[in-house]
């Protein structure tokens, strides 16, 4: 079985007014879940976060099932020849939409672990379509939990968004809401049945809607300018393979209602424009409809019931006074009141030289 790869630590920024601590990009590849042996399936599973994740598991692991659970029969298709199942005998491809509560409670029979991606993530989609973003990214949610706890599935781990934090869009409304769900279905489930949390990342290197590959492709058809929506904005950064690794050791770690929040660098937009195209000018053209400056991943209003250890935070339920004893007695640390994790703020700051090596990381 291969290794995980060793953590590797970037450089960061002189900047005075940055005072911090080396930023690293951690690899969350610890606690280490087991799936040998398992059944796992993986809703809207051929994104990019699916794709990777299809892949380190084969890398890494030997599971009795893995199941790729989508409506899109195209995608299907060409991930069926990247990852055939003649060569990959456990590997089986499901057409069906979370919309569907029947097809998802067939899909997750015999399955012990259920990664939750699927969902509407356009902002302009959402706001233009809402009635459709509801039923999938909200009626979906419940219909995920209700098949689960059908089945009598192990865990389950919903992958969030920072715009579900202070929501101004209805994407993000729409999976703070889908949030939520998940965080009360372990008071459905009771001490012994299904675990639900979640995860909360910022932006992805190089997946599909993030503002690299459009800086690049700029780049490549020869732009002789960026577009930069403001000047201050900043942004919270991780790779695929971070991703990746952050939900299976979140998945190991869950007791039950956490949202993990995984620390990660930021960096300004204009510095990530530079690093892509540094001959290229930036055109300022104003914030765009439902757009932040700043990213934010923990409210202060949520660090009363936030615990950190040394690479991730963990916003705890409420009414989980049990887990959050559990957490304080294997090392965990409350946060500070009042503490809010965004990416104006954050200690961990990326400089040009820390980017590079992001962008060579994400891309290798």
């Amino acid at each position: 079985m291969a290794q995980r790869a060793a953590k590797i630590y970037l450089p960061v920024s002189n900047d005075a007014e940055i005072e911090a601590p080396a930023c690293g990009l951690r690899d969350f590849a610890q606690p280490w879940l087991d799936l040998n042996g398992k059944g796992v399936l993986v809703t809207g599973g051929t994104g990019s976060f699916g794709k990777h994740f299809v892949k380190t598991v084969i890398e890494h692991y030997k599971p009795r099932r893995l199941v790729i659970f989508s409506r899109d029969e195209l995608k299907q298709y060409e991930m069926q020849q990247t990852f055939p199942m003649d060569q990959y005998p456990f590997m089986r491809y499901f057409i069906g939409d979370v919309r569907d509560r029947d097809r998802l409670e067939l899909a997750m029979r015999d399955i012990d672990y259920v990664i939750h991606a699927a969902a509407l993530k356009q902002v302009p989609t959402a706001e233009y379509n809402p009635f459709e973003c509801i039923r999938t990214n909200v009626m979906g949610a419940e219909n995920v939990v209700s098949a689960a706890l059908a089945r009598n599935v192990r865990k389950v781990i919903a992958l969030s968004t920072d715009k579900a934090a202070n929501p101004v869009n209805l994407y993000g409304a729409s999976k703070l809401a889908s949030d939520k769900i998940f965080v009360a279905a372990n008071n459905l489930s009771g001490a012994d049945g299904t675990k639900f949390a979640v995860v909360r990342y910022g932006n992805v290197f190089g997946s599909r809607g993030s503002v690299v590959p459009f800086f690049q492709k700029l780049v490549n058809e020869g732009a002789t300018e960026f577009p930069i929506t403001d000047e201050r904005m900043t942004r919270f950064w991780i790779t695929l393979t971070q991703g990746v690794n952050f939900v299976l050791s979140s998945m190991e770690m869950s007791q039950g209602g956490e949202i993990f929040v995984p620390k990660i660098p930021s960096t300004t937009i204009p510095q990530l424009a530079s690093l892509i195209g540094p001959k290229i000018a930036q055109k300022v053209v104003g914030i765009r409809p439902g757009e932040k400056l700043h990213e934010t991943m923990i409210p202060a209003d949520d660090s009363r019931w936030t615990v950190e250890i040394e690479d991730r935070f963990m916003i705890l339920a409420s009414f989980a006074h049990n887990i959050r004893d559990a957490y304080l007695h294997r090392g965990a640390k409350p946060v500070p009141e009042g503490f809010a994790y965004s990416s104006d703020n954050n200690p961990e700051r990326l400089d040009a030289r820390g980017l590079q090596s992001l962008l060579m990381h994400a891309f290798a």
